[in-house]
């Protein structure tokens, strides 16, 4: 069996979240062209000099590339993301608005420098008898991701967060990453098991990522049901007992509600 490489560099966004990078974290960069792409149930334009960064690939559902689309793309483990990130609580809350939005447009002085970003992982990944290559490449990621920092911040402001404030979030978001939402959906379960108030659970993810704590579960539950609802073996009444709805009636009630259309429908 191979062994699995920290990071892979492509050149083309069709293998997203699937074979060999399944589970990598991806970042992109376009400098021609377009791609469409579907992501938690929303369609984004990745246009030249934008860049892109997708943690879950898997929710992916879509890549359509024009035939003139240039792209650098950069998998990286999940492992060697955490190994690579500064020792700043600014992550959290740039994870929590690229989750939405995974794309950012970058001004022609962003474009150069993230350009230069994948250029410089591109030619470092390649000198292998680097005595010290391990260490080059983490240092090569950390400079792409604190960029990637300085990008978002540019965009959406650069409001300083908690460390507090940061390791409920991170927890908070680890138990939806395990699936817990298919069994609990009430903000009161996740403040039990974080031992906080509900309160303040919803306070402090609102001040992170703008949005209180009952939009994360959902959002995570609506995205997995509709995965599932696709594979049209899983019956309504199987999946109302997988996602602990009292009834298939229940469920499709929950399903219409926030996605905007019935079980049934959602399948034609």
């Amino acid at each position: 069996m191979n062994e699995r490489r920290d990071i892979i560099v492509a050149t083309s966004l069709v293998d997203l979240g699937k074979g060999e990078v399944a589970g990598y974290l991806c970042h992109a960069y376009c400098h021609k062209g377009l791609c469409e792409l579907t992501y938690n149930n929303n369609v984004y334009r990745f246009e030249a000099g934008d860049c892109l960064i997708i943690r879950h690939g898997e929710i992916v559902e879509r890549v359509a590339e024009s035939k003139d689309f240039e792209v650098d793309v950069v998998y990286v483990t999940p492992e060697f993301i955490e190994v690579s990130t500064p020792h700043s609580n600014y992550g959290m809350k740039g994870s929590m608005a690229l989750f939405n939005n995974p794309i950012m447009h970058l001004t022609p002085e962003q474009q150069q420098v993230c350009a230069l970003d994948f250029d410089y992982i591109k030619r470092r990944l390649v000198l292998t008898t680097h005595h010290f290559h391990r260490d080059a490449m983490i240092n090569a990621i950390q400079c792409m991701i604190i960029d990637f920092f300085d990008f978002h911040a540019s965009l959406y402001g650069n409001e300083k967060i908690t460390s507090q404030y940061a390791d409920l979030m991170e927890r908070f978001m680890a138990l939806l990453e395990r699936g817990y939402y298919r069994k609990n959906r009430e903000v009161g379960y996740y403040a039990d098991k974080l031992f906080v108030t509900s309160k303040y659970l919803s306070e402090v993810c609102k001040k992170v990522s703008g949005f209180p704590a009952n939009y994360w579960i959902n959002r995570y539950t609506v995205l997995d049901i509709s995965r599932q609802l696709r594979n049209r073996k899983n019956t309504l009444t199987a999946l109302a007992d997988l996602y602990n709805f009292s009834s298939p009636a229940y469920f499709s009630h929950y399903v219409q509600k926030y996605l905007g259309i019935k079980p049934t429908d959602f399948r034609e």
